[in-house]
């Protein structure tokens, strides 16, 4: 059974910091409110959630608060995380903390006390199972969005522009895929909510070797102490991130032009050369904190906890007794029997593929400066994308980096019916 058809300028489908950012920069725009834009927000869980498999107490944020969803846009905005705080009345007392970087949990709060105040435009627990084109003529100007509810009915909403921002799917790699649904094999994406279902583990394997990785096997150290527990990676040792000033300027919002101005042969090679900076990378404390976890080892004779370098997973096999990995490394094959694998092993970002499915005919390739995704001549709904750019964008793409400033682009091409293109020095790659 489906329920009305409603009519709106843009929708955004997911409701994360991504479309959080577009929500208040939608907000802050006047000439929104002067032409009275209809728009609303699709979430499929049934709260706002940030990453919540992974909100572990001491974990800390790896970017500034000032990267927050509006200060780079306007510093005098009601959504910064300064404004959060003093609302919260907890600004001194965070100023005399004296970091840039707050807990991550206190950073899903913020998240969480921005989103609230969108409640009315958001619809919560409703699942988009399907993106079709509206036809005027030969023509698409506007796009029919399919969601499921919780109770199986469905609602179908019409717009003249989609901001698609998904997030990640988890990568499970494909030694594991058979063993999907088996309780003791998790993506680091649930891991909170998993691991307190495995009771009691003695032996216990995180897969990675990134930031994810590093926390995850931290914390299973601290939370069951007299099991053993593994960090089974393929390089060689945990490697740091780079974060120094220069090369944090990459991360810029400005420097999204630089990325985009260059050929896609040349845009791969930088994204390549700077990999270190965002993936299989952990913050130099971390490291610093498990190798003296595994230092005192050495002094007390108990080692219950280790990190497996130089490991391929060449089998996994599910038995009673528990997650076999057959590992190959610098010693030959070995056996290593887990009572819990977690996989901290990615995301992909190709999601919004399969979404659009129902529009495939009328897309073209690539994605202009203003992440709007290239369609062909007869397509004229709007679709933009958010988080799924890297290769056009770079780096920062998948980051909170440029939330602020990306938001208030994609509403200023919201609101230019005309769509200029970008002005010449910046290539387009619809071209």
């Amino acid at each position: 059974m489906s329920i009305e058809t409603l009519e709106y300028d843009v929708i955004g489908l997911g409701f994360g910091p991504a479309n959080l950012a577009i929500a208040v920069a939608l907000d802050e725009d006047r000439r929104v409110r002067e032409h009275g834009l209809r728009y609303c927000f699709l979430e499929k869980k049934p709260a706002f959630e940030w990453h919540g498999g992974m909100l572990l107490e001491d974990s800390r944020m790896q970017i500034s608060f000032l990267k927050d969803l509006a200060t780079l846009r306007n510093p005098s905005s009601r959504y910064t995380f300064v404004s959060y705080l003093h609302e919260k009345r907890r600004l001194e007392a965070f100023i005399n903390i004296s970091t840039f970087t707050p807990s991550r949990l206190e950073y899903n709060d913020y998240l969480g006390w921005a989103a609230a105040q969108f409640s009315d435009r958001v619809h919560y627990g409703e699942e988009v199972i399907g993106v079709e084109p509206v036809l005027d003529g030969g023509d698409v100007t506007r796009v029919k969005v399919i969601s499921r509810l919780a109770d199986g009915r469905t609602r179908a909403r019409i717009t003249r522009n989609l901001v698609v921002s998904i997030g990640g799917e988890p990568v499970v790699p494909e030694a594991f895929r058979p063993l999907k649904g088996d309780a003791r094999v998790m993506h680091s994406s649930s891991y909170l909510e998993r691991i307190q279902a495995c009771g009691e583990p003695k032996r216990l394997a995180v897969v990675g070797s990134g930031q994810s990785a590093a926390e995850i096997f931290s914390d299973l150290c601290g939370r069951y102490p007299s099991a053993e527990v593994s960090l089974v990676m393929r390089s060689q040792a945990l490697r740091p991130a780079d974060d120094s000033p220069f090369i944090n300027e990459i991360f810029d919002p400005s420097y999204t032009d630089v990325v985009y101005g260059q050929s896609p042969e040349e845009r791969e090679a930088f994204i390549q050369a700077n990999a270190q900076t965002n993936y299989s990378v952990v913050n130099l404390d971390l490291i610093e904190s498990i190798y003296h976890r595994l230092y005192l080892q050495k002094v007390t004779g108990h080692a219950p906890h280790n990190l497996l370098p130089q490991r391929n997973i060449e089998a996994v096999q599910a038995g009673d007794a528990g997650i076999r990995l057959t590992l190959s490394g610098p010693e030959g094959v070995e056996d290593r029997l887990y009572d819990a694998v977690v996989l901290a092993t990615g995301y992909r970002r190709d999601g919004y593929k399969r979404l659009l499915g129902g529009l495939a005919e009328h897309l073209g390739e690539g994605v202009e400066r203003d992440y709007r995704l290239c369609c062909q001549p007869q397509m004229t709904a709007g679709i933009y994308l958010q988080g799924c750019c890297e290769a056009s964008h770079g780096l920062s793409d998948t980051l909170l980096s440029v939330l602020a400033i990306r938001s208030q682009e994609v509403v200023d091409a919201l609101m230019d019916s005309r769509r200029q293109r970008q002005s010449a020095g910046v290539a387009s790659a619809c071209a």
